[in-house]
């Protein structure tokens, strides 16, 4: 008889359990920490790293280089190198620098030179710059004299925008002379005053070319009133030069009508010692009895008595 398989109750089976069965634990998955795919990012960051170290060192070698060289030293003033200037001396331009030598040309402050530079009456603009290794280049736009200005017994130069100028002794000017104003006058009012000027030799020339050359002197003493001598006008040949006023405006009729009527007035007052163009529809004509001298010349006197009144029949 073949035996069977041995049967077990259930409950021994329940108690035998435990015996031979192992208690569970979660399992614990550990991952590496530089794991194969982890090298890439980690030679990025490290090249990344290493670049800026040595950018910031390039960057600072460089900058010493640039500030403490003998390469880029400014050693002297012979370095600069000057434009534009005809009338400024070179020695009034690099003075300016004169404590900047021994330093970097990148330590010169540019802007404040540059101001010091348009603080010299000729200079009107000045433009400074560096010419890498050790060169400083200065351009200079001069001012353009439009007259001299009487001061006293002497002639300085002026421009159209009343800056006072020290006459060079190595140039000429053929200018007219004007005089009302001085070094103590306030600039707004030379410049309101040397606008006047300018406008007026502008239209005279428009009225007829080349007056302007007629003008040897002109008074802006009277901001509303530009009182001119003039010479060589056609009508009165053989006579010393008389004086204008024009007023403050519409110059290209008045000198008009001065050019046209010149003659006539002269064969009706004899010698003419001034004209006076200011009034609406009259002129004042002022015959000279006893000769003067050119300057000064007091004012013409308005009055019937002293003078011939002219209709010219326009308004002013």
């Amino acid at each position: 008889m073949t035996a069977g398989p041995e049967l077990y109750p259930p409950e021994a089976l329940a108690d035998d359990e435990p015996r031979y069965l192992r208690r569970q634990k979660p399992l614990e998955i550990r991952r590496r920490k530089f794991g194969r795919k982890s090298w890439p990012a980690y030679r990025r960051w490290t090249l990344v790293g290493v670049g800026i170290v040595a950018c910031g060192f390039i960057g600072f070698q460089g900058l010493r280089f640039l500030l403490f060289s003998p390469s880029v030293e400014f050693a002297g003033l012979e370095q600069i190198e000057v434009t534009g200037n005809h009338f400024v001396s070179r020695s009034a331009i690099t003075d300016s620098f004169a404590g900047d030598v021994g330093k970097s040309i990148l330590r010169v402050p540019l802007d404040a030179r540059r101001k010091s530079l348009e603080s010299i009456p000729w200079v009107q603009e000045a433009t400074v710059q560096r010419a890498l290794p050790d060169r400083i280049r200065i351009e200079l736009t001069e001012r353009v004299p439009v007259a001299f200005l009487r001061t006293g017994n002497e002639l300085e130069l002026v421009d159209g925008t009343g800056v006072i100028l020290e006459r060079p002794l190595e140039a000429g000017f053929h200018f007219p002379v004007v005089s009302g104003f001085d070094e103590t006058t306030p600039p707004s009012d030379r410049k309101e005053r040397m606008a006047l000027f300018v406008s007026y030799m502008k239209e005279i020339d428009l009225a007829h070319p080349g007056a302007s050359d007629q003008v040897s002197e002109v008074d802006l003493s009277d901001a509303q009133d530009v009182r001119a001598m003039l010479a060589g006008l056609s009508g009165l040949e053989g006579q010393y030069p008389i004086w204008v006023h024009f007023g403050d405006g519409d110059f290209v009729n008045k000198y008009r009508l001065l050019a046209e009527n010149i003659g006539q007035w002269r064969a009706s007052a004899g010698r003419v010692e001034s004209v006076d163009l200011r009034f609406s529809r009259q002129v004042v004509v002022n015959p000279e009895h006893e000769p003067t001298s050119a300057h000064p010349v007091v004012a013409a006197n308005r009055s019937p008595a002293a003078g011939h009144r002219l209709s010219n029949g326009r308004s002013n």
